[in-house]
């Protein structure tokens, strides 16, 4: 492997906007996110599903198990 090609490799501090703080390895050294697993609405189980026009209700309609 040519060390002169491959590019450094950080223990980089990932910040997100909620305040949570990790590190991880990457090649920049500081990563800023908007949306991190412990404020993500599907992680957190706060996740609704906004249906206005009866799509969801209308899938599980067509697709319901039949009872034999």
């Amino acid at each position: 492997m040519k060390t002169e090609v491959q590019p450094k490799y950080y223990d980089a501090k990932v910040s997100c906007v909620c305040g949570n703080t990790f590190t991880t390895g990457s090649t920049k050294p500081e990563i800023k996110v908007e949306i991190c697993a412990a404020c993500h609405p599907f992680y957190t189980g706060q996740q609704k599903i906004v249906d206005s026009e009866g799509r969801v209700e209308r899938f599980m309609r067509k697709y319901k198990k039949k009872e034999d």
